[in-house]
């Protein structure tokens, strides 16, 4: 009888792993079909088969594309798509692992501070004049610089003894207002030329981003993705509660800092090179928790997909709205992601 309701279980996890692996696959296929049509859209459409051509040819494959073609697909179109996915996982990413650390399906980067540290220190770029430096490079400098302050603030509570995840959120919550207070105070002392500036920046754009930033998000959200899955079943522990965590062996305090400094690495280099960008982080998690659990083997990789096809899918929809303008694409995210939050909170009350 035990035998048998043994590898009854046996039998439906197996079910259930291979109904999660499908999920996967299918926003996979998403994302690629997003990724495509990304690089399609812009001021001079392209079709599918020239694209897939550019993208081949670009690969080494012996396929005949025109130059202009070739120019504007590799040269211009290709590192904007790319970067969108690499942002989007990301995003996808820290909001899952915040949700995870600290219990709670609204934690995200962008709630809990590190995006608004991160705009504040490209203002005050900005505001000074990038302190006689290129702007393409002191500006995600200066973001850089204070969204790892405000996560070092974090790492300091993360590490006390008696500091759970509640008192984690309210610091989180308390650092976002006071970022954006001193932005605001950034913008009012600012000229208004400068303060349209400091503006566009916080709506979030991939429009600057180039090969070489590109590189650099591609390889910091590689190797943080490769270190969260190397902790997959640590974290999927803590899911159980810290009591629980701690009776199989599990360090929370080292794993809640480890885990918090890499989600602050990739939101410090996304943030610096994209500007502010919401909704991603809580959405995406949240999507992909409905749909496999939270096993971390699946959650973890599914959360990255899901960020990466509504980024992906954002960017194709920043150059639809108005053909031939610059649409920021926070702002459609934001358009994006409020119907999916309200969604949210109702299939979730409906459960």
């Amino acid at each position: 009888m035990q035998s048998t309701m043994f590898l009854q279980a046996v039998e439906q996890q197996r079910k259930n792993e291979r109904k999660r692996t499908v999920m996967i696959a299918v926003f996979v296929v998403l994302l690629l079909t997003s990724f495509v049509l990304d690089i399609m859209t812009g001021p001079s459409m392209l079709d599918a088969s020239r694209v897939i051509n550019a993208l081949l040819e670009f690969t080494g494959l012996p396929y005949q594309v025109d130059p202009s073609t070739q120019v504007i697909v590799i040269n211009l179109r290709l590192p904007i798509a790319l970067m969108a996915i690499f942002v989007g996982g990301a995003l996808g990413i820290g909001g899952a692992e915040m949700q995870t650390l600290l219990n709670n399906p609204m934690a995200s980067p962008y709630t809990l501070g590190m995006a608004a540290a991160a705009g504040f220190g490209a203002a005050i770029m900005l505001y000074v004049g990038s302190l006689g430096m290129n702007s393409l490079y002191a500006v995600p400098l200066g973001a850089f610089i204070c969204c790892m302050l405000s996560a070092c603030f974090l790492f300091a509570l993360a590490s006390m003894r008696h500091i759970g995840s509640g008192q984690l959120i309210l610091a989180g919550i308390a650092l976002l207002f006071l970022f954006q207070s001193l932005l605001s105070l950034v913008q009012f002392v600012s000229s208004p030329e400068l303060s349209q500036q400091i503006l566009f920046w916080l709506f979030g754009s991939l429009s600057k981003a180039t090969w070489v930033s590109m590189a650099i998000t591609a390889v910091v959200i590689i190797i943080g993705f490769i270190l969260l899955m190397k902790d997959a079943w640590q974290l999927t522990a803590l899911r159980m509660g810290e009591e629980r965590a701690k009776s199989v062996g599990v360090n929370v305090t080292k794993l809640r800092v480890k885990t918090l400094f890499i989600v602050a690495m990739m939101t410090a280099t996304v943030t610096s090179f994209v500007g502010i960008i919401g909704f991603i982080g809580i959405v995406a998690p949240n999507i992909a928790k409905m749909l496999v659990g939270e096993d971390q083997r699946f959650f973890l990789p599914l959360s990255f997909l899901i960020g990466a096809f509504l980024l992906s899918a954002a960017s194709v929809l920043s150059k639809t709205i108005i053909p031939g303008a610059l649409f920021p694409i926070g702002i459609v995210t934001a358009i994006i992601g409020v119907p999916f939050f309200f969604w949210l909170i109702i299939a979730k009350r409906g459960m």
